[in-house]
């Protein structure tokens, strides 16, 4: 019987040399490549928010004078693109549904109006406005004084106090409901919104400004006990509006920033992660939780700011107004815009929020909506996947619009009274022929022509081209050995 012979050393396979080692000062300095100039890193920090102050000063000069009876509509544009961008944090980053953003509204608007109201009492003794020609919302030129006061001052703590109360509740809701996913969390968000709504008009009755009596109760009273005088269901009035269009757009332009620069940060690629696949996320060491309860912060502190807004431009806020059907007005703008796309979001909120108005009496498409419908058009035209389908679809709506106008007009029909029909007609054609949202998860400046400037392509995605370089300067030799 033949015995199975043992291989000899000769016959054994090779061993493959180790390789070379890694010369570690020409990988240092092949990474410098990878690290922007000084002067660089500079601007990306300074010009975003010197452009968004610049734009903010146009809005208050000359935007919104110029606009007359449509100013408080533009200031309320502004303040839905706050809302819309930071329900998108949470609805399109983190893949997440939220449908209690209005409660973190709720809990914003009433600290911020209480800050300025008690505020004023405390420091100046009265109720009155001590804010600068800035913060001034009456007739230009009636307020004689400083550009910037006090009440300024007063104005912004009570805007960074809106939001750290709104993210305080936004970390105690969240840390045990982000476990949940799908309808079960928004349920819980949900009952959030309506039990803070419920608590806010069972509050005490606010002390007025007018009689001497509850003057001297808001000064005696404990500050603490204040936070319990909110108005009830009266809400909370008598408070001087400090929120003009110079700094409600300051803070839109703050919070654009924050949120394009998440997106396109590590932090924003994980949650993107998550949205994308949970399992997978947490699979390769993403703490899903932890992610989703700081996605869940973020968005409910700049939703307090914006409730702080809300309550500081018109001078009074009631949480009967901040309901279920808020929450989903903001949800509907972040579905409409894409979810996950800034610039979608802020898209969203603008035609959302001047479509209602603007339906009382429809204009017709000369010359600004045919200059729209075109520039809508040629985006099809490059991003659909059927673009001809979908330029001659938006043709037919235009004409059917500029149809139903003319008819309106010949005819003596007045449309302000089924504009809300109309706009639910809109919303529904819109989820129809773009269920993905007007950009999907994509920016406007990944659109063609866009795409094609060097200042608006994403940095992070140059940053992986350079580092794909020197990758494959550092494989070569490898490879070459072998």
């Amino acid at each position: 019987m033949d015995h199975p012979r043992s291989p000899s050393p000769a016959a054994a396979v090779p061993l493959e040399a180790p390789p070379p080692p890694i010369d570690r000062v020409s990988v240092r300095a092949q990474l410098k490549d990878l690290r922007p100039r000084w002067w660089a890193t500079f601007l990306r920090i300074t010009l975003p928010p010197l452009i968004g102050l610049a734009l903010a000063w146009v809005m208050y000069a000359w935007v919104v004078p110029a606009a007359g009876g449509f100013g408080a509509l533009v200031l309320l544009t502004g303040i839905n693109i706050v809302l819309a961008v930071s329900l998108n944090i949470v609805n399109g980053y983190a893949g997440q549904f939220s449908i209690g953003h209005a409660g973190f509204m709720s809990l914003g608007g009433y600290a911020g109006a209480a800050v300025v109201y008690y505020g004023s009492f405390r420091i100046w003794g009265d109720g009155d406005f001590h804010g600068g020609v800035l913060s001034w919302t009456g007739l230009p030129g009636t307020l004689s004084g400083p550009f910037v006061g006090g009440g300024d001052l007063l104005f912004l703590v009570a805007c960074l106090v809106a939001g750290i109360v709104a993210a305080i509740a936004g970390l105690i809701v969240g840390l045990p409901s982000l476990r949940l996913r799908g309808d079960y969390l928004a349920i819980v968000t949900l009952g959030f919104g309506e039990i803070v709504r419920v608590v806010l008009q069972g509050t005490r009755e606010q002390p007025g400004p007018f009689s001497q009596a509850d003057r001297d109760l808001i000064l005696q009273t404990p500050a603490w006990k204040l936070t319990g005088m909110l108005g009830g269901a009266k809400g909370f009035n008598f408070v001087f509006p400090y929120a003009t269009a110079f700094w409600i757009f300051a803070w839109v332009a703050l919070t654009l920033i924050v949120a394009v620069r998440l997106k396109y940060s590590s932090y924003g690629r994980a949650l993107l992660s998550i949205r994308e696949d949970e399992v997978a996320a947490r699979a390769v060491g993403v703490n899903v939780t932890g992610y989703k309860v700081r996605a869940f912060v973020l968005s409910a502190f700049f939703a307090g700011v914006a409730g702080a807004l809300f309550a500081l431009q018109v001078g009074s806020i009631n949480a009967t107004d901040l309901g279920f059907l808020r929450s989903f007005e903001i949800v509907i703008m972040v579905v409409l815009g894409g979810l996950g796309s800034v610039s979608g979001a802020v898209l969203a909120a603008i035609l959302l929020t001047a479509l209602p108005e603007l339906l009382r009496d429809p204009p017709g498409l000369w010359p600004w909506g045919l200059l729209i419908a075109v520039v809508v058009a040629i985006i099809l035209w490059f991003r659909a996947r059927r673009p001809l389908r979908a330029v001659l679809t938006l043709a037919a709506i235009c004409l059917a619009y500029q149809a139903l106008v003319w008819a309106a007009a010949h005819f003596g029909i007045s449309l302000a009274k089924g504009r809300m029909v109309f706009y639910a007609l809109a919303l529904i054609l819109m989820m129809i022929l773009r269920p993905q949202g007007l950009l999907g998860v994509h920016e406007l400046w990944d659109l063609w022509p866009l795409r094609l400037l060097p200042w608006l392509r994403p940095t992070s995605l140059q940053t992986a081209d350079a580092a794909e370089n020197v990758g494959s300067r550092r494989r070569s030799p490898a490879e070459g050995h072998a």
